[in-house]
Formats: structure tokens, C-alpha cells, sequence
């Protein structure tokens, strides 16, 4: 006949404190779980079960102790960054404690460097529009040569000039992208610095509740 689960697992609770007293007096019991779930006790645990979590009982079948199951490599490796994130975290908190006196201070600082970011735009972008009118006069001389100049007369493109169009091209191209980084760069910024304001605000207030 077939025992109900439940019937099951009161008859393994059951055993649990008869194992205990059947053996030596002083003798410890242990609990552990298969991978179908089912509890398991006895004065040993099997080999294959050594390093998934278990449970230490006394004589009376009481839980006395706990025994974590062994950690993967990955779990482990995860834990490390978490405790270097907080060791980070704490290193920025004694950074923005010992370095600025105010909100303001950091806003200072936030506007000198958006400044200096918004300057080099500036010269990238006049960079750019030179590079633009040296490309249009280039793409006019191209406009005498094959193969723009359709006419039987048309003479192939200089090598010379093929060459500087190209490379001219691809430094407009260059620098566009280079503009959009700097947009990414502007934003980064002042998302890092509004954190720092806010975590400043933090710690001033946990520190002035004290």
C-alpha cells in the first residue's frame, strides 16, 4: 500500500527523536533535505548531500545548529562585489565628507567642469564647420573629374585629391561622432554630481540627527 506524503513526513519527525535516543545518549542527529524535497534523519549524512544545507539536533530532536549549504563559485564571487561595492561606497561617503563644506561647493565644482565641457564643444564644433567648407571646396575641384564630370573630356581624379576628399570626410564624420560623446559626457556629469548632492544631503542630515 501506498503512505500519503504527509503520513510520511510525521512518521520521519517521529524517528527523528527515537534515532537520537537509540543511540548514545550524548550522540548528535541530523536533518537534511533531498532533492525530491523529502527531510531525511540520522546519525550521518550521506556523501552527496555533504554540501546542501543542514540541521544539528540534540537527543530531543531539537534543532541546536544550522549548517549552510556549501556556496557556488558564482554565489561567492557575487558576495566579493557586493562587499567592494560597499567598501566604495563608504570611501565616496568619507571623499564627500572630507572634501566639501556645502551643497554649494559641489555645484561649484559641477559648474566649472560642465564649463569646461561646453569650451571644448565650442572648439569642436568650430573644427567641424572648418572641416565642412574645406570638404565643399574639395567636392567643387571633384566636380571637374571623373566620375562627377560626365563629359568625354573629363579627366580622371587625381590620386592627390581622391585621398584629401576621403581623409576629409571621414575627420567631419570623426569629430561628429566625437560632439555626441561629449553630449553623453555632459550628461554623465551632471547625473554623477546631482548623486553626489544627494547623498552630501544624506549623510549632513544623518550626521546633524545624531
Amino acid at each position: 500500500m501506498r503512505v500519503p506524503k504527509h503520513c510520511l513526513a510525521v512518521a520521519l519527525l517521529c524517528t527523528a527523536s527515537g534515532l537520537v535516543h537509540a543511540a548514545d545518549p550524548g550522540a548528535l542527529a541530523y536533518k537534511w533535505v533531498d532533492e525530491n524535497g523529502v527531510t531525511h534523519y540520522g546519525d550521518r549524512i550521506p556523501p552527496q548531500y555533504a554540501k546542501k544545507e543542514s540541521s544539528v539536533l540534540n537527543k530531543q530532536g531539537v534543532e541546536v545548529a544550522r549548517r549552510e549549504a556549501q556556496k557556488t563559485a558564482e554565489q561567492i564571487a557575487a558576495e566579493e562585489r557586493a562587499q567592494e561595492a560597499i567598501v566604495r561606497q563608504k570611501q565616496h561617503d568619507s571623499f564627500l565628507l572630507t572634501t566639501y563644506t556645502s551643497v554649494k561647493d559641489i555645484e561649484a565644482l559641477r559648474d566649472e567642469r560642465l564649463e569646461q565641457i561646453s569650451g571644448q564643444r565650442r572648439a569642436a564644433e568650430a573644427y567641424v564647420e572648418g572641416l565642412k567648407g574645406r570638404l565643399s571646396a574639395l567636392q567643387s575641384r571633384a566636380m571637374n573629374f571623373k566620375p562627377y564630370n560626365d563629359k568625354p573630356t573629363a579627366r580622371r581624379m587625381p590620386d592627390d585629391l581622391a585621398e584629401d576628399l576621403m581623409r576629409t570626410l571621414n575627420e567631419v564624420r570623426s569629430q561628429k561622432t566625437a560632439l555626441v560623446a561629449k553630449d553623453a559626457e555632459e550628461n554623465a556629469l551632471r547625473s554623477q554630481f546631482q548623486a553626489d548632492i544627494d547623498r552630501y544631503r544624506e549623510l549632513r542630515s544623518v550626521s546633524s540627527n545624531r
